[in-house]
C-alpha cells in the first residue's frame, strides 16, 4: 500500500503530464522549424551523383517521350508550334533525376501541369509540343549541392536533344513559342542560349519566349544572348520574357529567387544568380518598366487542373496586382482562395498548381504571334531569299600597252 497522500500522488502526476506535453510542444515546434531540412533527408537520394545510375534517356523520335506531340503537323506553315518544358513533378527519394516515363510524373503533368501553363499558349490554331524529360528531383532545388547542380545540368541535356527534334519536325519556316515554368523555365533558358540567340534561320521565326517563375539574369543579353532581347513592351517580337512572382510577406520565395537560385551564365554553368540584375517582364502590363499594375487591368488567373487542353477554363479577373521590384515580380494575395498557394514544405521552390496570368498570358501570345506573322509577311515582301550564289573566277587584270 503507497504511504503517499493522495494530493501528492495527484500533483506528481500532473507534473508528469505538463512535462510530457511541454515536450511534445517543443518537439512539435521544433519539427516545424526544421520542416524543409526534415523533408530533404527524406528526398536525399544518399548517393553521389557521379557513381548514380542514369535512368535511360528518352529517345525523341518515339511518342513514348512526349507527353503531347501533334500526329500530324497543320499543312499550312504559317500555323505556329508551342514548345513548352514543364516544371519540377518528381520530389526525388529515389532518384536524382527521375525516369522520364514515371506513370506518377506523368498524371501530374497531365491533369495540373498542362492545362494551367502549356494550354495558354495554345492560340492562333497553334499545336503543343511537350518532352517528357529526365528532370531534376525537387531536392535538387532545395540545395546547392555540387551533386544537385550536375543533376540540373544533366536534365538539361535531355531537353536541348527534345528541342533540336522539335525543331526538325516542325521544318524551317513554321513560327513557334517557346514555353516553360519553374525547372522548365531554366531549361528552357538554356536552349535559348545554345540553339536559338545564336542562329538567325531559327531566331527569326520565335515569336517569343516565356520563361515563367524561374529567375533569369540581364547580363546574359550582353553576352550568349545578345541576339534575343527582352521584351520591353507588348509590340515586341523575337524577343525573351521572364518572370519570378512573389508576395511582400514571402520573405523565404524573395530569397531563393534572389540569393539561392541558380541560371545559367556565358559559359555554359548553372552559377549563382547572387549579385546578378534579374530580367522581370510585368504579365498583366507585358513591360520590363517598374510601374505598378492595379488589379483592374488583370485578365484572369485560372486554377484548371483536371481539365482537358481544349477546355476553356473560367478565368477569375481582378485578382492580383503586380509590380517589378529589383527583379522581383511583387504581386498581392489573390482574392480568391484557388489562387493561393498551397501551405506545403518547400513550396519556395514549387511552381503552383494553377496560373495567376492564364488570360494575360492568353491574351499576350496570341498578340505576339499575330505580330510576327505580320513581320514575317513583310519581310518575305521586299526581302526575298538569295539564289544560290556562284563561284566566279578572277581573271587578271592584264595593263594594255601604249596604242592598245
Amino acid at each position: 500500500m503507497s504511504t503517499a497522500p493522495a494530493p501528492a500522488r495527484t500533483w506528481f502526476w500532473r507534473f508528469v503530464l505538463a512535462g510530457a506535453a511541454a515536450f511534445l510542444i517543443l518537439l512539435a515546434a521544433a519539427a516545424w522549424i526544421m520542416r524543409e531540412q526534415i523533408l530533404q533527408t527524406f528526398l536525399d537520394p544518399g548517393i553521389p551523383f557521379q557513381t548514380y545510375e542514369r535512368p535511360p534517356a528518352p529517345d525523341y523520335t518515339s511518342s513514348e517521350a512526349w507527353a503531347v506531340r501533334p500526329d500530324a503537323l497543320p499543312e499550312d506553315p504559317d500555323i505556329p508550334a508551342v514548345f513548352f518544358v514543364h516544371p519540377t513533378t518528381y520530389e526525388g527519394g529515389s532518384h536524382w533525376n527521375a525516369p522520364f516515363d514515371r506513370p506518377q510524373e506523368a498524371e501530374v503533368l497531365a491533369r495540373t501541369v498542362l492545362p494551367n501553363f502549356a494550354a495558354p499558349f495554345l492560340v492562333s490554331d497553334a499545336v503543343l509540343f511537350a518532352p517528357h524529360y529526365r528532370q531534376a528531383a525537387l531536392y535538387t532545388f532545395m540545395n546547392n549541392r555540387e551533386d544537385s547542380v550536375q543533376a540540373r545540368e544533366f536534365a538539361y541535356q535531355d531537353v536541348r536533344a527534345a528541342f533540336l527534334a522539335f525543331l526538325d519536325e516542325i521544318g524551317p519556316d513554321r513560327p513557334f513559342l517557346i514555353a516553360g515554368a519553374g525547372q522548365g523555365a531554366s531549361q528552357a533558358l538554356g536552349v535559348l542560349i545554345d540553339e536559338v540567340a545564336p542562329r538567325a534561320d531559327v531566331r527569326e521565326r520565335l515569336a517569343a519566349a516565356y520563361l515563367m517563375e524561374s529567375p533569369v539574369p540581364l547580363d546574359l543579353f550582353s553576352g550568349p544572348l545578345a541576339g534575343l532581347p527582352p521584351c520591353h513592351t507588348p509590340e515586341d517580337v523575337r524577343c525573351v520574357i521572364a518572370w519570378a512572382s512573389a508576395r511582400q510577406d514571402e520573405r523565404g520565395r524573395i530569397e531563393a529567387i534572389t540569393q539561392r537560385a541558380r541560371a545559367w551564365d556565358a559559359d555554359g554553368a548553372l552559377a549563382p544568380v547572387t549579385g546578378r540584375e534579374l530580367l522581370c517582364v510585368n504579365p498583366v502590363l507585358w513591360t520590363t518598366a517598374e510601374d505598378f499594375a492595379p488589379a483592374r487591368l488583370h485578365r484572369g488567373g485560372a486554377a484548371a487542373e483536371g481539365l482537358a487542353l481544349t477546355d476553356s477554363p473560367s478565368p477569375m479577373a481582378g485578382q492580383t496586382g503586380a509590380q517589378c521590384q529589383a527583379g522581383v515580380l511583387m504581386i498581392d494575395q489573390p482574392r480568391t482562395r484557388a489562387l493561393r498557394r498551397p501551405s506545403r514544405v518547400g513550396e519556395d521552390r514549387r511552381t503552383p498548381p494553377f496560373n495567376l496570368f492564364y488570360m494575360d498570358i492568353r491574351t499576350d501570345a496570341a498578340r505576339r504571334l499575330d505580330t510576327l506573322a505580320r513581320v514575317l509577311e513583310e519581310e518575305r515582301r521586299w526581302a526575298p531569299p538569295l539564289e544560290d550564289m556562284e563561284e566566279v573566277e578572277v581573271a587578271p587584270i592584264v595593263p594594255m600597252r601604249n596604242g592598245g
